[in-house]
């Protein structure tokens, strides 16, 4: 395959299965944020508790944290296309079940506590797929485009993503008051048939990890022993894992919506996709303009500046301010996000892509999950607004302490991506 300058800005473009790669990120992500979010509105409608939202984050959670590493095992051991089209089937089911749940006339049959349980144990099993759909993506992107590409593929790949996240919530607030519940999530089955119909245009890849008689303990213990010895990842993502473990505001934005702003689902759906805006327009600006000098002082800063984002979001009663801010939260996501993800294709063995990044969901992805969580429990004892500017406030403090602890983050530069 031949490569082209990584100062191109359009290089991985010029790549077709990685245009259909990019579809299919986009179309996963839409689907999984959209879905979340009419989620969250629907059990929130049922319940009127802000627990409730947090229950919806503790049934990813048990599942991402319970087989993420076996999953990034099993990952770096199967044929990663193959694996995504299981996957995306699983993803179909669990899209249709919801539609079923959440249609009017199945609740003249079941009852509102059958039908939210229903739900509940749809989450659970989407967080069984999520361990093994992150660690498939992230280890099928290494395969499609070559080494000198990844910063590159890498800020096309998290673009891709942050329409989807733009896109999904937006979308979901308007399906939710135009056409209701049950066909906002119709809207998410069909787009993840899209990404299975076009995953079928990319070829099988090989597998690099060919270590057959390696052990599941053997072949765990590395990948974690591989991430703790990297200070370069474990700094990026104990950042991270912070920012999104206590900087949650997301979470409980149908609370905000709904009781203290009073916007609705109209203007839910327009808070929701304020962060995804605002990240999506700065990654653009990154395609063309690349932040690579100095990368480290970049992601600290740029998370420093998430934290205050969120505070400021805690202490807005305007809906204008309230979506600013969590525009400036997406700005500051999106430098964080890129400068991660370069760090985690550049540092990590292709051996080991399956295993590195499910250390990273742990980390990271299940920390949204575990976040909203935390979210949902604190607006309990403390009210939501509380419960926000305190998050805020402690990722202002790990920052500075990351600063401290990890000094060859603070002067990280990816000078081979220059």
């Amino acid at each position: 395959m031949a490569t082209k300058k990584s100062t191109d800005p359009y290089a991985a473009l010029r790549i077709k299965e990685f245009n259909l790669f990019l579809i299919i990120r986009f179309a996963l992500v839409f689907a999984w944020a959209m879905q979340f979010i009419v989620i969250e509105w629907e059990v929130y409608r049922i319940t009127k508790d802000p627990l409730s939202l947090g229950i919806i984050g503790l049934m990813e959670i048990i599942p991402a944290l319970g087989i993420a590493l076996f999953a990034g095992h099993f990952v770096d051991k199967w044929e990663k296309r193959n694996l995504l089209i299981k996957c995306l089937t699983g993803f179909a089911l669990i899209s249709f079940g919801l539609v079923y749940l959440t249609w009017e006339d199945t609740a003249t049959y079941l009852s509102s506590n059958t039908i939210l349980i229903g739900i509940y144990a749809l989450v659970f099993v989407g967080g069984l797929l999520r361990a093994f759909i992150g660690p498939t993506v992230f280890s099928l992107l290494s395969l499609i485009v070559p080494k000198s590409m990844y910063g590159n593929a890498s800020t096309w790949s998290t673009t891709a993503w942050q329409m989807g996240s733009v896109t999904g919530p937006a979308l979901g607030g308007f399906a939710i008051l135009w056409f209701g519940v049950s066909s906002a999530l119709f809207i998410v089955l069909v787009s993840v048939l899209i990404a299975f119909v076009v995953l079928l245009g990319i070829g099988k890849k090989p597998i690099m990890n060919k270590k057959v008689d390696e052990s599941i303990f053997d072949s765990l213990k590395e990948g974690v022993k591989f991430v703790f010895k990297t200070r370069e990842i474990l700094g990026a993502l104990t950042l991270d894992m912070v920012a999104v473990l206590f900087g949650g505001a997301v979470a409980l934005l149908p609370i905000f919506a709904t009781d203290i702003l009073e916007v609705g689902p109209k203007g839910f759906g327009f808070l929701r996709a304020a962060p995804a805006i605002g990240s999506f327009l700065t990654l653009l600006f990154i395609t063309y303009f690349p932040i690579y000098k100095k990368a480290g002082v970049k992601l600290l800063l740029s998370i420093a500046g998430f934290g205050l984002s969120i505070i400021l979001f805690g202490y807005s009663e305007w809906f204008i301010l309230s979506f600013v801010a969590l525009f400036l939260s997406g700005v500051t996501d999106g430098i964080s996000v890129v400068i991660r993800q370069t760090i985690l294709q550049l540092y990590t063995p292709d051996d080991m892509r399956g295993r590195v990044s499910s250390v990273n969901s742990m980390f990271v992805g299940s920390s949204n999950e575990l976040g909203a969580f935390e979210s949902g429990l604190t607006a309990k004892l403390f009210g939501s607004v509380k419960a926000v500017i305190g998050g805020g406030i402690i990722t202002l403090l790990v920052v500075g302490y990351t600063a401290l602890k990890f000094p060859r983050l603070r002067k990280l530069e990816f000078k081979d991506q220059e």
